[in-house]
């Protein structure tokens, strides 16, 4: 750490103890106050400043645990790692560790197919037929778009598909995990076909159902409203197409293509991890398709499984019923035992060999699922520390505000999810409380606008969130710095944030979405050329060096 990093650490802690003793002296009682969002924005602070993840998580959590204690040092210390709140709880939690358990499958068969050959028959294949920096990180969205199921899968395996892609391109692997971030969850949010729309679709409270209407019906008329996972992949395809990077991302890009440095940062825990070539000369581009395809099958297979859908049921309730951890579980083994056979019967792996897969995948796991780890229990403390009372007072008294109400309850949902890291719990505390602000038979197109204002307010703050399980699997999926990965894309992402949030106020009066999606993308595009017109008079020099370095 630098000096100037040291000083403002220290200097935070020092606020952050005096908050303490406010808060211990205070006589009040903390739940469902302001003071329940103080953990996660401690642990937020300190990534930020220190760029060191596991202390910053481990202290906010210690803060958590102090103020969930209420100040008790041995009460503290056993919520911390005890079996209700903490982090043994944590792992004890079937979903938890539902999610943890796919993540070592997906890590295994990653290292498989990267054993077998079949990433480096993929690098062949493009190299051949995807000239352009823009044709690589465009398939890395088209891909992402395509894997749909969901952001755990979609940021794992984009990832490891368009890592030798993109390196071939030298695009930086802070700009692959933005393209993965943000195509992972704004796909997620707007295909009911996933986790997340099950999700979503489950939280509709019973005055929208006694109305006549269904969950997923509510989720689908959301969509055209959804201005920031809309915003975001139309942003995608702008940046890509015009050449655009701006903020700390334009450094790391100028790095990759004038000096070669993928990384730019000294931290570069991946380095040297891939080993494209490994069976390449038997692999072929069906080596890593297969896999792919035996995987999304499988998946969907499992989760409508795990919902009924063999009992009777339907197969969108079955997606909004499904227990989307033990699904993706029972995908990933299938999957996994399928792999393994294929590169046996192919010949390009032997039975021994194969094997060494399973180490090198949960070595490769083992950071994301101690971040994870850590992330989870920082928000049992949050919930446990009444954030959702919080908000719920919060809002109740902004019914007088009906038309500006989409965006407060965007930028409400923002905070939330950037605090918690989590959009799903983000969008479980607001989604009731959209549905009561407005009436679902007089207000229904306000109901629509609210609904997606929350699902792109958790999407949003959960994308920008150093603690969110999605940004951490995108910086894994990318083999970037974690914290490389947060600060690059925060620019991008507060781009996106300003123009929804004037796009849910239109909204709220002209209520027409097509007319109201219009205005946004026209806005994006806007925004995004004068930033290209100030940052090619800003950076002219450098400019011209990746220009010359692209030519040669």
């Amino acid at each position: 750490m630098k000096k100037g990093q040291r000083i403002a650490y220290l200097i935070a802690l020092a606020v952050i103890v005096v908050l303490l003793v406010i808060a211990a002296t205070s006589g009040n009682d903390l739940y469902g106050t302001l003071w329940s969002l103080m953990p996660p924005f401690v642990a937020i602070g300190l990534a930020l400043i220190s760029k060191e993840t596991f202390s910053s998580l481990f202290l906010g959590c210690f803060v958590g645990a102090l103020l969930f204690s209420n100040f008790n040092i041995w009460n503290t210390v056993c919520n911390l790692i005890g079996p209700d709140v903490g982090i043994t709880a944590q792992l004890c939690d079937a979903w938890n560790m539902g999610i943890l358990v796919f993540l070592v499958l997906l890590g295994i068969l990653v290292s498989l197919v990267n054993r077998g050959g079949g990433s480096a028959a993929f690098g062949r294949w493009a190299k051949k037929n995807i000239k352009t920096r823009c044709g690589a990180q465009l398939i890395t969205m088209l891909l992402g778009v395509i894997i749909f199921i969901d952001d755990y899968f979609n940021c794992l395996t984009v990832g490891s598909v368009m890592r030798p892609v993109t390196e071939s391109h030298k695009i930086s692997r802070a700009k692959l995990a933005y393209l993965i971030d943000a195509t992972a969850a704004p796909v997620c949010m707007l295909v009911p076909v996933s986790s997340w729309g099950a999700a979503v679709s489950g939280y509709v409270t019973d005055n929208v159902l006694e109305a006549g209407h269904t969950g997923i019906e509510l989720f689908l008329s959301q969509i055209p409203y959804n201005y920031y996972c809309l915003g975001t992949l139309f942003m995608i395809i702008v940046i890509s197409v015009l050449n655009i990077d701006y903020g700390p991302m334009f450094e790391h890009e100028y790095n990759a293509q004038v000096k070669n440095d993928l990384f730019t940062t000294p931290e570069r825990p991946y380095e040297g991890a891939d080993d494209y070539e490994e069976g390449a000369s038997k692999s072929s581009v069906l080596d890593l398709i297969v896999p792919i395809i035996v995987l999304i099958i499988s998946c969907v297979f499992s989760m409508v499984y795990t919902g009924g859908f063999f009992e009777g049921v339907d197969f969108l309730t079955a997606f909004a019923d499904c227990d989307a951890a033990y699904g993706l579980t029972i995908g990933g083994l299938i999957s996994l035992v399928v792999t393994f056979a294929w590169f046996w019967v192919r010949g390009g792996i032997d039975f021994v060999d194969s094997f060494h897969s399973i180490p090198k995948g949960l070595q490769q796991m083992a950071e994301p699922i101690l971040i994870l780890t850590f992330a989870w229990t920082l928000k049992s403390f949050t919930d446990g520390m009444g954030s959702s009372d919080f908000v719920n007072a919060l809002l109740a008294n902004a019914d007088t505000l009906q038309k500006f109400l989409p965006a407060i309850i965007f930028v409400l949902a923002c905070v939330i999810a950037f605090a918690t890291g989590t959009s799903w719990g983000t969008i479980g505390i607001m989604v009731p409380i959209v549905c009561s602000a407005f009436d679902p038979v007089n207000q229904w197109t306000l109901l629509q606008i609210g609904l997606a204002a929350s699902c792109a307010g958790g999407v949003c703050g959960d994308h920008c969130s150093p603690i969110s399980d999605t940004t951490i699997m995108a910086s894994t999926g990318a083999h970037c710095f974690h914290l490389n990965h947060v600060t690059t894309q925060m620019t991008y992402a507060v781009t996106v944030i300003a123009v929804s949030f004037v796009s849910f106020i239109i909204a709220g009066f002209v209520q027409n979405a097509a007319i109201c999606l219009i205005i946004n993308f026209a806005l994006v595009l806007a925004v995004l050329l004068v930033i290209k017109s100030i940052v090619n008079r800003k950076y002219a020099d450098k400019i011209a060096e990746i220009k010359a370095a692209n030519a040669k």
